[in-house]
């Protein structure tokens, strides 16, 4: 079975009971999250071999981590242990007009401190198919950044694909001399797939998005311009084989319209729109993408299967409360020929 790395910090997710906000009641439901850790577990519930890398304190709640992980068999024998405290991010839930809010508890936290040489990266990702990582972690601090990019040289001297989620997330570039366009840039020119949302790609590339204005499942995707877009694109990352956009408009905090468009060698793919209304919980939905996508890659050779089999993993997403997909790949399937809606007997 082909065996996938992913490396990023993962976090403790505090938030109100329903629609409460941060500073209303006395209570939070606390999940696990973050990015990297999102997309291991979804690859995992696909059935795919995967090996999730990070840094958490050595003490109760530190095991707690690991239990967690290794809950959806996934593989921490590599997972280093130090520092003094899990990080994590306050998440309020939209409601109404009101949008979505996060605030990162970060600095400090055991990952913040990891180092290049913490990891034997070698040893990690030899025999690998794929390491996967993202913008967030590079975000995180310098050494979080510089031992993702030696995690990404290693791999490209191992002849390990390298699969990149842009994840710009600007409250987070805080560090002295952090550059977040320069950073990212030079993650999505050394890898072989890329994934981000529109806004993302602009942060990455410098070059303006496309806006995307659907108010339903019957928009048209203008696809000569998506076409000039992503040619521009290869020019300026040719290394990479795979250039994935999510496309999502939010009308109201619990009407989303979800889509993508992907680009590899020199042609481009569209697929369904999804029209999703209620919106659970949109977190971790673009990590659904990334995994559902990788996956797919890994079991079937249809580019225009791959693509509608991950827009239909991350629509599941948003009926999902918490940051990680828990659906199989019989509901994805299932999903990409159906409305929803009917009790599976």
């Amino acid at each position: 079975m082909q065996r996938i790395v992913t490396f990023g910090e993962l976090l403790l997710r505090l938030s109100k009971p329903g629609c409460y906000r941060l500073t209303q009641g006395e209570r939070f439901n606390g999940n696990y999250g973050g990015s990297e850790a999102n997309v291991a577990v979804a690859l995992a519930q696909l059935g795919n071999d995967v090996e999730y890398i990070t840094r958490v304190p050595d003490n109760a709640i530190g095991d707690a981590a690991l239990m967690h992980l290794r809950e959806f068999g996934l593989d921490t024998s590599h997972i280093v242990r130090g520092g003094h405290r899990l990080g994590a991010y306050y998440f309020e839930a939209a409601a109404g007009l009101r949008n979505s809010k996060v605030s990162y508890d970060r600095a400090n936290s055991s990952f913040y401190d990891i180092r290049p040489d913490d990891v034997p990266w070698t040893d990690v990702l030899r025999g690998a198919t794929a390491f996967h990582s993202s913008g967030i972690t590079c975000a995180v601090s310098q050494s979080a950044l510089d031992t993702t990019m030696k995690a990404v040289e290693t791999a490209h001297r191992l002849g390990v694909k390298v699969t990149c989620d842009i994840n710009y997330r600007k409250n987070l570039w805080q560090y002295p001399g952090a550059d977040a366009h320069a950073t990212l840039n030079e993650l999505m020119k050394n890898s072989d797939f890329i994934f981000g949302d529109q806004n993302e790609w602009e942060t990455g590339s410098g070059v303006q998005h496309i806006p995307f204005t659907a108010q339903d499942a019957h928009y048209a995707i203008d696809r000569q311009a998506y076409t000039e877009y992503f040619e521009a694109m290869q020019q300026q990352f040719p290394h990479c084989r795979y250039m994935l956009m999510a496309l999502r408009n939010q009308l109201s905090s619990t009407h989303h319209v979800l889509t993508g468009v992907l680009w590899s060698q020199g042609r481009l793919y569209t697929t369904r729109i999804y029209d999703i209304l209620p919106v659970i919980d949109p977190m971790g939905c673009g990590d659904a993408f990334v995994a559902a996508f990788i996956h797919a890659l890994t079991v079937n050779s249809d580019i225009q299967h791959d693509l509608d089999f991950a827009i239909s993993a991350s629509a599941l997403k948003n009926t999902i409360p918490g940051d990680q997909n828990l659906v199989s790949r019989e509901e994805i399937l299932a999903n990409m020929t159906s409305s929803g809606g009917r009790i599976q007997r």
